[in-house]
């Protein structure tokens, strides 16, 4: 039975989209703020770059823990309370971080951090598929995935330009302010649950779902694309500033920050996805998207600055719109537990995060620039063609 939620007329609709949107951009503003900084680490430290990417891959691999922990115990407790303690205890690392002076230390309160970021993205997707009425809450789901995207434009801006002509401590003070108004916000106009249903089913019995997605091959190969699109887009804006600092570039990182810009592509990627998968089959759509974001990641390797700024609007601009159509065929593809399914991609997704991170570091540092590209992009279409073929087996087999 569809849930009667708030319509797009009434003035709780707008509330919902607005608290959960500044909450997801503040999420993930703090989450991919840490990606430009890890050349400034590495020098401020006097570290190695895998070393000096861990507060992104611990980050990472607490926020993969807390989308299963949060997830379940929101699925029993409600989304609210999960939504507001995650903006909140978001903020405490951030306060801490300005006083410390060692590295491991700020990648302790990254570990601590990730974790507590998960609460947004664990409570807010399942709260809109309570809340609102289904004729409009693919709109609501859209603007929420594109406030991913903003956020993490605005992270990574605010960090690198702020790193070069101040310090990366200014950066970590404003967005820290931002949250703080965040909280405030959503605190007082996020409306309380009406059609929450607390879940009775077990741990151990949400457990025993996962294990039932993980014996479909065809959900596999899903999560595996999850994997392997965050690899390719993580490590190439990982690793590109790098590239970009050496000539014949020669660029400074407040420069290199305006890049981040070309998020503004990957915001309009799951609305136009949407759009696009009602007039012609989603995996056409999904192809067609893999393909744009391996023709931006090959445009990086161009001498021409304007190559690689065209190849990075295309890259935010495909990855999004796969990522968004794959999430929407685990969906599909899932003939129960729905839910389980979709935490299963998020963490297949973040796997990804870590991955493109700090495990590719050494393909970087043995390879250069150019091997890691030719590597990602060859690994990424070789995938494509397997999921595609994949694909094809299943509807036959199905279709007969």
């Amino acid at each position: 039975m569809e849930t009667k939620g708030y319509h797009i007329n009434e003035i709780g609709y707008w509330r919902v989209v607005a608290s959960l949107g500044l909450a997801s951009t503040f999420i993930f503003a703090t989450f991919y703020a840490f990606q430009p900084l890890i050349p400034v680490f590495e020098k401020e430290f006097a570290i190695s770059v895998t070393y000096s990417s861990l507060t992104m891959s611990l980050a990472t691999l607490s926020l993969i823990l807390g989308l299963i922990v949060l997830g379940f115990l929101s699925d029993r407790n409600g989304r609210v309370l999960f939504i507001k303690l995650s903006i909140l205890l978001s903020i405490i690392p951030f306060l801490v971080m300005l006083f410390v002076e060692k590295y491991w230390m700020i990648s302790i309160l990254r570990l601590i951090q990730g974790f507590t970021l998960a609460g947004v993205p664990a409570a807010s997707l399942a709260y809109i598929g309570e809340e609102i009425d289904s004729k409009v809450r693919n709109l609501a789901t859209s603007i929420y995935i594109s406030t991913n995207a903003l956020g993490g434009m605005i992270g990574r801006f605010l960090a690198g330009y702020l790193s070069e002509n101040y310090s990366w401590q200014l950066a970590i003070k404003i967005i820290t302010i931002f949250g703080i108004g965040v909280f405030l916000f959503v605190l007082i106009a996020l409306p309380s649950s009406k059609h929450f249903v607390p879940s009775s089913v077990s741990f151990w019995e949400d457990i025993r779902g996962f294990g039932f997605h993980l014996k479909n091959p065809n959900l596999l190969v899903l999560f595996g694309l999850g994997i392997v699109l965050q690899v390719t887009f993580t490590g190439t804006w990982t690793y590109l500033p790098f590239q970009l600092a050496e000539p014949p570039f020669s660029m400074s990182l407040d420069s290199i920050s305006f890049l981040y810009f070309a998020y503004a592509f990957g915001i309009l990627g799951a609305p136009i996805a949407s759009w696009l998968s009602n007039k012609f089959t989603l995996d056409k759509v999904r192809t067609t998207a893999i393909c744009l974001l391996s023709f931006g990641v090959l445009c990086t390797l161009h001498s021409s600055l304007f190559i690689v700024l065209l190849g990075l609007c295309v890259i935010c601009f495909g990855f999004f719109t796969a990522h968004s159509l794959t999430a929407a065929s685990v969906g599909k593809t899932a003939t129960h537990l729905k839910g389980s399914a979709s935490s299963l991609y998020l963490v297949s997704y973040y796997i990804g995060v870590a991955s493109g991170s700090t495990l590719v570091a050494p393909i970087y540092n043995n390879l250069g620039w150019k091997g890691f590209i030719l590597i990602t992009v060859t690994t990424t279409i070789s995938y494509l063609i397997f999921l595609n073929f994949s694909l094809k087996r299943f509807h036959q087999k199905h279709s007969v």
